[in-house]
């Protein structure tokens, strides 16, 4: 890594540079820690003699401040960050983390760092409280008060349409409604993740608005040509290369005709939920008809059905380890190149957790932490049945392997 950032840095202006390493390392203790701003993240950084180590500073050097993560962000550009990702894919495959054959695609909300209160109209660039004033006086109420305009807000058909509202500072977030059923300004992440071992292999951010059935195509572009990275570097290396995508899985919501057709046109087989629509006409759409009848062939026997219910699960789990556990459901940067920039390092973390389970039983340090604390409890609590010396043996083992784990966790995530 070191060495394709090298461009990004000065030879001789400036002060010492952080180096790419300890930026990449931070951002993925943002995913361990669960931490969701870049200040947060600076200061467990700085507290905690640990992630010290892990970094490379001692206790009397200061490590690196938020806005020092900003700028080097900044500086770094996307194709970078996305080799960064697809070397971690490299990794899950040594360890044969990675099949690459079936693959399920989904997306979910992520809360925009901007308030619905601070929209503007697109034409006019008038707020919301001066529009809703306008309206009022336009019906006769010449001095209108906050119930009046309430009132007058809540008849209101269509009150926060994306095509006539954005947001000054965030132009990309959009109006949406979030998991919990509130309304939010906010970004759409979608995820590739391979039903097989769990990575996810691509990780794509639009607009909210957008539908399932338009943005399906970049993101599986996307994973499409990173599995190809990797296969071209297990090649080269002399390795048994993984397979290409073969199976499409998706719920209801990327269920189209033409995506049915496209899929069918490069060979991959889909497993997608499909909508009731009633009776179809397929006059003049013979291809169509085909994908969508395999399609539904396919969803309807017992492989489909596995697919699908393990889609729910496995997907549901990246949202949930990225974004919940992961603390990444609301934003505090503004722009998709900059959220997806932080996403890519981010779901580098989890997709390193499952190197981290094989290896060590837990996928983060707090996990570690937890099993090790349930081992010595039951040791503990089992020695008054033992005698002393077959005691004092055990809690030997006991510290021996945890002195173990954790030169194994730290060789992890350094690498």
């Amino acid at each position: 890594m070191e060495g394709l950032c090298e461009r990004f840095y000065a030879e001789k202006l400036g002060r010492p540079s952080v180096p790419p390493g300890v930026y990449f390392r931070m951002l993925m203790v943002g995913y361990f820690e669960g931490l969701d701003s870049e200040r947060g993240i600076d200061w467990r950084c700085a507290d905690s003699l640990a992630l010290r180590e892990l970094l490379g500073y001692s206790l009397k050097q200061k490590t690196p401040d938020h806005s020092t993560l900003s700028k080097t962000r900044e500086r770094i550009d996307l194709e970078t960050h996305q080799m960064v990702f697809t070397w971690v894919l490299k990794v899950l495959a040594e360890e044969g983390l990675l099949k690459g054959k079936t693959i399920g695609i989904d997306a979910t909300t992520l809360e925009a760092n901007a308030a619905l209160r601070s929209i503007v109209r697109r034409d006019t660039g008038e707020g919301y409280q001066e529009f809703l004033i306008g309206l009022a006086k336009a019906s006769g109420i010449q001095t209108p008060t906050r119930e009046d305009l309430a009132k007058l807000d809540r008849k209101r058909a269509g009150k926060a349409s994306n095509d006539e509202w954005e947001h000054p500072h965030d132009p990309e977030a959009r109006v949406a409604k979030m998991k919990d059923g509130t309304t939010h300004m906010a970004h759409k992440a979608e995820h590739a993740v391979d039903l097989e071992t769990q990575a996810v292999v691509a990780v794509t951010v639009y607009s909210a608005d957008q539908g399932d059935t338009s943005t399906i195509y970049e993101t599986f572009a996307e994973a499409a040509e990173n599995l190809r990275e990797v296969t071209d570097a297990s090649d080269t290396q002399g390795k048994e290369a993984q397979k290409g995508i073969e199976e499409l899985v998706a719920d209801k919501g990327y269920h189209s005709n033409d995506v049915m057709r496209d899929m069918a046109e490069i060979g991959i087989r889909t497993y997608i939920s499909e909508p009731a629509r009633g009776a179809r006409r397929w006059t003049g759409k013979s291809q169509e008809q085909a994908a969508v009848y395999g399609n539904r062939r396919r969803i309807r026997g017992a492989r489909g059905r596995r697919l699908r219910a393990k889609r729910g699960e496995v997907l549901e789990r990246s949202f949930a380890h990225s974004y919940e556990t992961g603390s990444m459901r609301r934003t505090y940067l503004r722009g998709h190149l900059k959220i997806l920039k932080r996403l890519l390092i981010h779901i580098c973390g989890l997709n390193l957790s499952l190197v981290m389970r094989k290896l060590l039983g837990a996928g983060t340090p707090r996990g570690l932490k937890e099993t090790l604390v349930r081992a010595f409890d039951s040791v503990f609590g089992s020695l008054p049945a033992f005698g002393f010396r077959t005691g004092a043996v055990l809690v030997t083992v006991l510290v021996c392997m945890r002195t173990h784990l954790r030169s194994h966790m730290k060789l992890v995530i350094a690498t």
